[in-house]
């Protein structure tokens, strides 16, 4: 389990959490927003494990009895709420989890602490089950909800609760991270931080991946053949990426990176802002090749694919569309 020392970025976030622990004054109910793999469940962690520490600081100490248990997802006041439908926290895993649960007093700790991760996924009874609670706390009661969008939730449990946003990490600061602690060049740790958009969690598992050279390779291959290969060679290109375990979503990305470096380079002529600077040749030929219009039409494409894949339009289809756009502009 993280400690706040850990974490990287967001130092706002932990010293508005950190502070309300100096000050005795944690509130009952609060939000952690941002994107899918930006740190959520790390501070969660770190600000449950500091409320329980025995040593009573800002910071859990990682040596008492409650830190270690911690540790290991054991601690019997460090409540996870779990859910048995993958795309819906229902109005039963409310009730029986945390409305029944949190009658009890804690077991060994000053606070019992409610972790509900993908709190978006909570239907409306779900929500509305969980305002009672929230509305009449007993005064040992914490819930986190952790979501990737907190404008799903009811506007009474938002006016109940303390939402921090979290923010994307610098870029500088990510970059050095990624060098030091995962051990990545110079180049990859700009692709892996371009990439990511300050998501920590994203750029780590790009710069984690041992096939971040071969799903590179992959998109750069079909972006600089882009006008002379067949449709169909380029959907067995494409199906090929998937068997990677980075989702196509992020093979999108990288070619939308692609695309940016040539728009950047087209309206500057300046190769020290590109991302992919070893490919600055080819990207110097297809911006004096590509209309400014073209160029935008491919990113809107790439924008396009990868909403209609999220809805779960046909993957065939999705592809075929987005190629024939690359191609034509």
């Amino acid at each position: 389990m993280a400690a706040f020392s850990d974490i990287l970025g967001n130092e706002q976030v932990i010293e508005h959490l950190q502070n309300a622990i100096r000050m005795d004054k944690v509130s009952h109910a609060y939000i952690l927003n941002a994107p899918q793999a930006a740190g959520k469940m790390m501070i969660a962690e770190a600000f449950a494990s500091a409320l329980q520490c025995e040593k009573k600081g800002v910071e859990p100490c990682g040596t008492c009895h409650s830190c270690k248990q911690a540790q290991s997802h054991n601690q019997p006041d460090i409540i996870y709420v779990q859910h048995e439908k993958p795309n819906t926290i229902g109005v039963d895993d409310i009730r029986v989890q945390v409305n029944q649960d949190i009658a009890v007093k804690p077991y060994s700790s000053p606070y019992k602490i409610y972790i509900v991760d993908e709190a978006e996924k909570m239907n409306v009874q779900a929500q509305n089950a969980l305002l009672k609670t929230i509305e009449e706390p007993p005064a040992y009661g914490v819930i986190l909800l952790l979501t990737t969008n907190a404008d799903t939730f009811l506007p009474t449990i938002l006016s109940r609760c303390i939402r921090l946003d979290l923010k994307p990490v610098s870029e500088d600061k990510l970059k050095t991270y990624l060098m030091k602690s995962c051990g990545v060049v110079d180049y990859q740790a700009d692709v892996c931080v371009a990439f990511s958009q300050g998501v920590v969690g994203k750029a780590i598992a790009l710069a984690s991946s041992a096939h971040f050279n071969e799903i590179k390779d992959a998109a750069l291959q079909l972006v600089k053949r882009i006008g002379d290969i067949e449709l169909s060679e380029m959907i067995g290109a494409v199906k090929h990426v998937s068997e990677y375990k980075l989702e196509i979503n992020d093979f999108f990305d990288i070619l939308m990176i692609w695309y940016r470096d040539v728009l950047l380079y087209k309206a500057t002529a300046d190769v020290n802002g590109l991302i992919f600077k070893d490919e600055v040749y080819e990207i110097k030929k297809q911006a004096n090749t590509s209309s400014y219009h073209g160029i935008e039409c491919k990113l809107n494409g790439l924008d396009k694919a990868k909403t209609r894949l999220n809805a779960n339009v046909n993957f065939d289809l999705v592809i075929e569309l987005l190629l024939l756009t690359l191609k034509e502009n």
